[in-house]
């Protein structure tokens, strides 16, 4: 039977835990923050995202950010919650997993 499934969030990619894949529908664009659009100033988010077994996502947490103090954190956290996924799964089974987002800010 093997042990109980955990309650705690597992690790995509990682004893046969697939990975979410983002819903392209749901994809909210991050509101390029005005301190950095008037800086001119362009960089990257890295994320650790809580995704539940509906898809919805949950706890997140900045890992890096290449360009700090000007709103770039902010902005890809509040477009990430926002964004749904098809769940990861285990043994056929939908879990709740970590997975890692990355957001881009790139001026047009």
């Amino acid at each position: 039977f093997g042990p109980p499934p955990s309650m705690e969030p597992v690790l995509a990619g990682v004893a046969g835990v697939s990975s979410p894949v983002l819903i392209p529908e749901s994809k909210v664009t991050p509101d390029y923050p005005e301190l950095a659009r008037v800086a001119r100033i362009e960089g990257s988010v890295v994320l650790q995202a809580v995704i539940h077994k509906d898809g919805t996502v949950g706890e997140i947490n900045v890992l890096r950010c290449t360009k700090s103090c000007v709103g770039f954190e902010d902005a890809a956290i509040e477009a990430v919650a926002m964004w749904r996924y098809e769940p990861a799964s285990q043994n056929g089974k939908p879990v709740a997993c970590y997975f890692t987002v990355l957001v881009d800010f790139q001026l047009m």
